[in-house]
């Protein structure tokens, strides 16, 4: 497609292919190899389900590429994971897939490794929330020596805290131009649309209450141990309600097939029996299981953000629930990715988003609405009630008991 002849001539040795999710990243990526690196080898490193399901595999065959027999390099397709296995190759092309190169843990150190030996491109639809998840690509094409000369440059920290904490960044200028350097946008007018659709559910007021001014764990029957501890027990109020079952029971009525995503262990369970009792099939996609999409007419594809929000797509429905919301804008986006590919055949793609008029949801909604992650800490921050006034927590909790 037009877009994606575009990137390729754009593409050099260190950029990062940025486009949305379903934009064909994966083909254009491949093109680029033999247009310009064969006949390296090619070494993919991606999600362990586009491995397993041969994803990558189907895209270079096009080309003549395969494991075995190749009009080109030989091709290896690993997870990213095992990307230790090849931190010793040399001469060769690199493409990571879903770009997880940020921090300063062992899969960067991998990474540094490998770039300085090969040729390499980087995949990703959501590039970097912050500057900070730029250095490692910013370090492997030589802009900084590391990641300690980045932070000496550009980076200011909060004074008189406990833990080290970013004010704000200086030298944006050079930043921009540096990323502006390795960015290979790939905008294209998708003939899909997306419907957002907000259902309000219901939720237990005076719990919460009990939670938030009493600093009660209504579940274990004790005082809260922390702040992280309160908005988990927060969240449970929030998507315990049995109202959001009988929303995807309604919706599910209505489109037939629906991919569900959901957070935690509890509205997995709550899922899967209210879908059992009803007779309905379903399938899972997560830390338990990884079952494939169900086939037939009338189906619930149940997927938890974390495990199954990239890495795999479904053109066979037009329709997605959030059971609960999500922390990270990237999730939330990749999650709406699945659906809304190049070859989906529908136009019209429905997305229903299930929210509480608690202060927790609203608050996480704002965050995604506004494409950001949501902090806790924000939200602390701005509602008095949460910090506490008065009493302390040990004579909350007496009052809670």
């Amino acid at each position: 497609m037009p877009h994606q002849a575009k990137a390729v001539e754009q593409l050099d040795n260190g950029k990062i292919l940025c486009g949305g999710v379903g934009s064909g990243k994966s083909i254009t990526s491949a093109a680029y190899y033999v247009a310009n690196e064969s006949p390296k080898d090619i070494y993919v490193i991606t999600t362990a389900k586009k491995r397993d399901h041969l994803d990558w595999d189907s895209e270079f065959v096009k080309f003549g590429i395969g494991r075995e027999v190749s009009l080109h390099g030989k091709l290896t397709v690993d997870s990213w994971n095992n990307i230790g296995k090849y931190e010793d190759v040399e001469n060769a092309f690199f493409i990571f897939d879903e770009q997880r190169v940020v921090g300063s843990g062992a899969w960067v150190a991998k990474f540094y490794k490998i770039a300085k030996r090969n040729r390499w491109i980087l995949l990703s639809a959501t590039p970097g929330d912050t500057w900070l998840d730029y250095i490692p690509v910013f370090v492997a094409n030589g802009f900084y020596r590391n990641r300690t000369e980045f932070k000496r440059e550009h980076v200011i920290y909060t004074t008189y805290t406990k833990f080290p904490k970013v004010e704000r960044f200086i030298g944006v200028n050079k930043l921009v131009k540096y990323r502006n350097q390795l960015l290979v946008d790939m905008p294209y007018a998708k003939h899909t649309t997306r419907h957002l659709k907000e259902v309000t559910v219901d939720y237990d007021n005076d719990l919460m209450n009990r939670v938030i001014k009493r600093r009660w764990h209504v579940y274990e029957e004790r005082p809260l141990r922390d702040m992280a501890e309160m908005f988990l027990v927060m969240r449970k109020v929030v998507n315990s309600d049995t109202s959001r079952l009988g929303e995807v029971l309604r919706i599910h009525d209505k489109h037939k097939k629906i991919i569900v995503f959901y957070n935690f262990d509890y509205e997995l369970m709550a899922l899967r029996g209210s879908l059992g009792a009803m007779g309905i099939t379903y399938a899972e996609w997560n830390g338990h299981k990884h079952e494939e999409l169900p086939s037939g007419d009338s189906w619930v594809y149940l997927v938890q953000y974390v495990a199954g929000s990239e890495g795999w797509n479904c053109v066979t429905c037009d329709t997605t629930v959030f059971y609960s919301l999500t922390y990270s804008y990237k999730n939330f986006e990749q999650a709406q990715g699945r659906i809304d590919r190049l070859n989906q055949p529908k136009t019209d793609l429905w997305y229903y988003i299930l929210l509480s008029d608690s202060r927790i949801d609203k608050a996480i909604w704002r965050a995604l609405r506004q494409k950001h992650n949501f902090q806790e800490s924000k939200l602390v921050n701005q509602v008095p009630d949460l910090v506490g006034s008065g009493k302390n927590r040990g004579e909350k909790a007496k009052d809670a008991a």
